[in-house]
């Protein structure tokens, strides 16, 4: 798991058990199904196959961040909220250098629900523009997963 400092909230790696495992419903999106191998959680994941390409028994690293900011601090202006990550990424290069430089495949989105299973088990929920995720497993390890926060899943083989 992440230090306290860190942006990133969730990471570990996971091994993809099914494809599409219900049918696929879009050209260019697959929903998969993974197992993570440090703390056995349960991943639900829709992702643009086109952009990031993947098949039944890839592993692949992936990261729940709150920030794309290296350090999780604000940035030196003393700017806060939204405005903190304003140029983090940049198409034209000229931005700070972020969390997304290691990795592959980056969405933005929200957690919308937080689900409480047995006692110990829960699932997050979060929505990337219509994409969505969900993760289930100890609390322990979704703690810093907050409901109504923005999120960054980043993804790398």
């Amino acid at each position: 798991m992440a230090s306290t400092s860190s942006s990133i909230v969730f990471d570990d790696i996971f091994t993809i058990n099914a494809i599409d495992k219900d049918g696929k419903k879009f050209d260019r999106v697959s929903r998969l199904y993974a197992r993570s191998k440090n703390y056995d959680m349960d991943l639900t994941l829709d992702y643009n196959i086109e952009l990031f390409p993947l098949i039944n028994g890839d592993s692949f690293a992936m990261a729940l961040a709150s920030s794309l900011s290296r350090d999780g601090a604000p940035t030196a202006d003393g700017e806060d909220g939204e405005d903190k990550d304003r140029d983090v990424w940049r198409p034209d290069g000229k931005g700070r250098r972020g969390l997304e430089e290691d990795y592959d495949y980056v969405m933005y989105g929200k957690v919308y629900k937080f689900d409480t299973g047995s006692s110990d088990i829960v699932t997050a929920y979060a929505s990337f523009g219509g994409l969505l995720l969900s993760i289930t497993g100890s609390y322990r390890h979704l703690t810093n997963v907050v409901l109504g926060d923005p999120v960054y899943v980043l993804l790398r083989k």
